[in-house]
């Protein structure tokens, strides 16, 4: 097997479209996007998967959405991409309202959450 090729036959169009829709789901725009939170290699960043990797994937996104958490039981798998997220954002807009509080320094999100009458105290 060449390096970079994929162990098995492709994924249908049908299992990549599926993917897609999961992937923007859960607040990424695209594969590439999704790389590194969802622990995606190259070849699957450009949306080619086997068969195998398609169901592995559809089914732990799909049980990602109905827990609201990232299931713990793909976490020691070396085959399947472990998730660098909390929680998955219910759509595209409040995922990219999170991404954009991360570069907001700490100090500055207290006093504002302060300000809206919410508790704050440090971890």
């Amino acid at each position: 097997m060449a390096f970079g090729q994929a162990a098995g036959p492709p994924a249908s169009r049908r299992q990549v479209e599926t993917l897609g829709e999961l992937i923007r789901a859960a607040g990424h725009t695209d594969f590439r996007d999704a790389r590194g939170p969802l622990g995606l290699n190259q070849r699957q960043a450009g949306g080619r998967f086997t068969r195998d990797e398609a169901d592995a994937l559809i089914a732990r996104l799909e049980a990602e959405t109905e827990d609201g958490a990232p299931s713990d039981s793909d976490a020691g798998s070396a085959d399947s991409p472990t998730p660098a997220r909390r929680s998955a954002p219910t759509n595209r807009r409040d995922a990219e309202l999170a991404n954009s509080l991360h570069r907001v320094p700490a100090e500055i999100l207290a006093a504002e959450l302060q300000r809206r009458g919410w508790a704050v105290m440090e971890p």
